[in-house]
Parts: C-alpha cells; sequence; structure tokens
C-alpha cells in the first residue's frame, strides 16, 4: 500500500544477503530448543564458511527447533548489505566484527516495528491515526539507515515505547465493536472470559473452542494452550507467545500485529485460518 515502507518480503530474514548473523550474534542456551549452549559473538558450530547453516533441513531432528522459529524481520540483509556495506564480519578487523554483532539486534527491533506499524496502517479502523502512524513508519525507518555507530548509541527502548502507544490506540480501534470472550469448552474460565487478556497466564490452559473474538492477547503466555478451534478473529496477538500451542482449525481471520515467528512456534494445520500477512508454517500437518 502507498502509506507503507517496504514490502512484507524485504521484512522477512534473507538469509542468501545475509552473513549469518542471528547465527553469531545472538546466544542460545542449551534446552529443548537448542541442543547446545552458545554466547553471544560466538559462530554457532553449524554454520558454513558461505554463512549458510550446515543442518538447515534437519534442525527440528537435531535439537535446534529454536532456529526454525525466528525471523530477523529482514534485519539480517540489511546490516549486512546497507549498513556494513557488503562486507562481511569475518574479513575485517575484531573491531568491526563487534560493531556489526552489536547492531543486528537493535535493526531487528526497529524492523520489527516496521513490521508492526506498515500492518497498522493497513488496518481500516487506523484511519484517525494514520498521519501519526506515517511518521512513526518514516522516523523508524530513517534510523535503520543509520551509521552503525549511531545504531548502537541508539535508545531503541525509547523509540520502541513511543511506538507502542501508537500501536495500542490502533488496537482498541481496531477491536472496537468486535465480540467478547466467553467460557471455553470443557476449559477453566480464566483466560477465556473478556476482551483484556494482556499478559495473562495461559500456559497449559484448555480454550477448545473459545470465542475470543475482538480480545487483547498482548503478551499474553499462551505456551501448550489447547486453542483448538478457538475464535480469534480481531484479535490483538502481539507478543503472544504461542510456543507449542495447538491452532488446530482455529479461526484467524482479521487477527493483527500476528508475526510469522509467532506462528512457527505453534501447532496447526492447513485448515487452519490465518490472516493474509502470514503463511501456514511447513512443519504444520496437512489438513484431513
Amino acid at each position: 500500500m502507498s502509506d507503507q515502507i517496504g514490502s512484507a518480503s524485504e521484512l522477512r530474514g534473507d538469509c542468501a544477503r545475509c552473513f549469518g548473523l542471528c547465527c553469531v550474534a545472538l546466544p542460545f542456551a542449551a534446552s529443548a530448543d537448542f541442543a547446545l549452549d552458545k554466547p553471544a559473538g560466538k559462530p554457532c558450530p553449524n554454520l558454513r564458511q558461505d554463512h549458510r547453516c550446515g543442518i538447515h533441513a534437519d534442525l527440528r531432528e537435531k535439537g535446534f527447533t529454536g532456529c526454525t522459529v525466528y525471523d530477523c524481520f529482514g534485519a539480517g540483509q540489511k546490516v549486512s548489505q546497507l549498513t556494513f556495506g557488503g562486507q562481511d564480519w569475518r574479513t575485517g578487523s575484531k573491531e568491526h566484527a563487534r560493531r556489526m554483532l552489536d547492531v543486528f539486534p537493535v535493526v531487528r527491533q526497529l524492523h520489527e516495528l516496521l513490521w508492526y506499524l506498515n500492518e497498522a496502517l493497513a488496518l481500516p479502523a487506523a484511519g484517525s491515526l494514520r498521519p501519526d502512524l506515517r511518521r512513526a513508519l518514516e522516523e523508524t525507518e530513517r534510523l535503520t539507515r543509520q551509521s552503525p555507530g549511531e545504531l548502537a548509541a541508539l535508545d531503541v527502548a525509547a523509540h520502541r515505547q513511543q511506538v507502542n502507544v501508537l500501536l495500542l490506540r490502533t488496537s482498541e480501534l481496531a477491536r472496537a465493536g468486535a465480540g467478547g470472550g466467553k467460557p471455553a469448552k470443557g476449559g477453566r474460565k480464566a483466560g477465556s472470559k473478556g476482551k483484556d487478556r494482556r499478559g495473562a497466564d495461559l500456559i497449559g490452559a484448555r480454550l477448545r473452542g473459545a470465542d475470543l473474538r475482538g480480545a487483547s492477547l498482548r503478551g499474553a503466555y499462551l505456551i501448550a494452550a489447547d486453542l483448538t478451534g478457538a475464535d480469534l478473529r480481531d484479535a490483538d496477538m502481539i507478543g503472544a507467545d504461542l510456543r507449542d500451542a495447538d491452532l488446530t482449525d482455529a479461526d484467524l481471520t482479521g487477527a493483527f500485529f500476528l508475526t510469522q515467528p509467532q506462528l512457527n512456534a505453534a501447532r496447526g494445520t492447513t485448515a487452519t485460518k490465518l490472516p493474509r500477512t502470514v503463511t501456514h508454517p511447513p512443519h504444520w500437518s496437512t489438513a484431513g
């Protein structure tokens, strides 16, 4: 759309144009998501010299599920090709490598905000906020194009907070008039009643068939929750933790601020109804 900056493809990771930054900059601990410990700044042992993953086709089987649900929102190729002009972290000095790895997480946060702002601008209900959203989008894009030194010094948390105020107002407008929740079938009422479930602890909750239309699930913990057949239309999904949540036959039509990494961490089938901004993850089963 004319109000937007960057296409959906530009705000998704393109490993072919990146120097494997997420495989180096980010730390991870041995767990159900990662088969080993790796500190920040140390290359993953599976990273090849051509910056591609040596076990990409077998990540889940080899214990690296966490890698399969990650997306940098296009920050990897931005930092690799624009911020550092195509200069590999391996070929420069140690200081060059350090700066590159420090800047990557900052740009990743900014690109995530670009994703949310683009989606907010596309919501019909956001009409009165569109000028403010457009200014925030342009400012965020400008910040991503700063020099490495400026990016490293950026107070990204403060900028994120300013943008979040706009996103919250957009959410309120988009959810206005949507139906409230009702108790889940056969499950506990807590977590399925009412529209505002921000930050709610719904870990393992039985929400099968729950009416969560128009609910705010911002930052809700839905880890391993049973959302089979749940109605999540017009719900605000920003920051909701969907790890191992079951979205089989759920309806997320019109749900907003839902990202591909969130879906990649969940379970579902090709029958799960999704908004047009995301796609069914490859590991989801085919509907029978």
